[in-house]
């Protein structure tokens, strides 16, 4: 898709453009046997693929760390659609503890699992440290998504196997891929405070999600699983995502 396309929506060769929403998108799709786990499913890009996809009748997971405004986004839901399948999980992708939590719960419920949609993020902060000792834009973005599909997978493949519906997980990634530290991913590294950058730190998580979104996609294939994984551009959307851009924020507000 050209910049003219992505500025005026213009439909590329699917029939959908950037002006597409989710709702047109998914028009006359029957998700009913259908379970996924939206990471940052509360707010954002996130809350509006559980919204469509819970619309369409699949059973939706919100997995989120703010509890309360996971249950809030589950309520915004079921107002629009009192029939929908929603449910919500604690998930906090900075923690690893946190993680293994998330998929002892979910694994106890006995789910199926169609669809992972690795969604949730953080951008631009600060320089932090995750509580495993991870700086945090890698520790989230990347080390948490990276770990919880690993948990996952064979609950996916298990579900592929019995339905014969293929499996699909998706990373959310970013044109920010491209605007990484000099040579890529600083794997050795990762928590040099001297020399972060917040968005080159940014960059470099990104960068990750795509790598492992390709890895994960020649391994499906080499072994015959039946099950996709893709990383996704999502485009510049204004979510809290950009709470430590204010100015970034700001320029694009008033475009």
């Amino acid at each position: 898709m050209g910049i003219v396309s992505l500025i005026t929506g213009r439909p590329g060769s699917s029939g959908f453009g950037s002006a597409s929403t989710a709702e047109q998108v998914t028009d006359g799709i029957d998700a009913t046997n259908l379970t996924a786990v939206i990471t940052g499913g509360a707010s954002g890009i996130g809350l509006e693929t559980a919204r469509v996809l819970a619309l369409r009748k699949a059973h939706v997971i919100i997995a989120a760390r703010n509890m309360a405004a996971a249950n809030e986004a589950k309520q915004l839901i079921l107002k629009e659609d009192d029939t929908a399948r929603v449910d919500t999980l604690k998930l906090d992708l900075s923690s690893i503890a946190s993680i293994k939590d998330f998929a002892q719960n979910f694994i106890a419920l006995n789910l199926p699992l169609n669809i992972l949609i690795n969604n949730a993020g953080i951008m631009f902060c600060p320089y932090q440290i995750s509580e495993d000792g991870i700086e945090m834009q890698f520790a989230t973005n990347h080390i948490g998504h990276f770990l919880l599909t690993n948990l996952l997978l064979d609950t996916m493949n298990r579900t592929a196997k019995e339905t014969g519906i293929e499996g699909r997980i998706v990373n959310l990634s970013s044109i920010a891929h491209q605007y990484t530290y000099k040579g890529g991913i600083r794997f050795q590294k990762i928590n040099d405070r001297a020399g972060y950058s917040d968005k080159k730190a940014y960059g470099q998580s990104k960068l990750a999600n795509i790598l492992h979104a390709n890895e994960l996609s020649r391994r499906f294939q080499e072994e015959g699983v039946n099950i996709t994984a893709n990383s996704v551009h999502p485009g510049l959307i204004m979510t809290n995502l950009f709470k430590h851009s204010a100015v970034v924020m700001s320029m694009f507000y008033h475009i």
